[in-house]
């Protein structure tokens, strides 16, 4: 069966995966783009913006590895916009312009489903009201063969993992407080138990952590 993947997801020493009172103007919140200064200097995410260059170290081997083999996406509402309750009207098509660089089916997690937004490069967003197994069969039978990507935010990142359907979390360990907005192991406690862990520290002063899921041994 295909991997349930999280790439990228970079949290402050205290746990926070996104700042507070995030807003049109201020995506990340209060943390601004603290979490993610690593992530912007790489080849992977300079290619993303149509920008040549950019650097091939440590932060862009872990980087780069976030669409391969990845067939579609899962995200949360949160990720998908600023937008709060009802929509107003459809006007809202995510921050990424015209063409986004998922190139997949993406799935936004919602309370208030909406008709499917097709845009240019082969993204195509499915506004969803489901459980987190339900996304996920439907992720898979609109891309079968493939991994599934969940993206964000925190909120999705934790219900996938209480629902201990990831096999594999890519966290970035940023050397930052942040003191308020969504934290992502609230509830999880002892979920270290459940994958193969490993550290890479990086020159530019984050810690690359890696969850693998364990390999369940056989009962006699």
């Amino acid at each position: 069966m295909s991997m349930v993947r999280v790439h990228n997801f970079a949290i402050s020493l205290d746990g926070y995966g996104a700042g507070a009172e995030q807003s049109l103007e201020r995506p990340f919140g209060h943390a601004d783009g603290r979490l993610m200064q690593w992530f912007f200097p790489t080849r992977t995410f300079r290619s993303m913006q149509g920008a040549p260059g950019g650097t091939t170290d440590v932060d862009d081997e872990f980087a780069r590895r976030w669409a391969d083999g990845i067939g579609v996406e899962i995200m949360g509402r949160n990720k998908f916009g600023p937008v709060r309750g009802p929509w107003p009207d459809d006007s809202w098509t995510g921050w990424w312009g015209d063409a986004p660089p998922f190139h997949t089916p993406v799935f936004v997690l919602t309370h208030h489903p909406r008709e499917p937004l097709t845009m240019a490069g082969g993204t195509t967003f499915h506004f969803l009201d489901a459980t987190p197994e339900e996304a996920l069969r439907r992720a898979r039978a609109a891309a079968p063969g493939t991994d599934v990507r969940i993206g964000g935010g925190v909120a999705t990142v934790r219900q996938f993992l209480a629902a201990d359907l990831v096999d594999h979390l890519h966290v970035v360990l940023v050397p930052v407080v942040l003191g308020r907005g969504e934290r992502l192991w609230d509830g999880l406690e002892g979920i270290e138990d459940r994958f193969a862990i490993t550290t890479t520290p990086s020159p530019s002063g984050v810690v690359h952590v890696t969850f693998d899921r364990r390999e369940v041994s056989p009962v006699d």
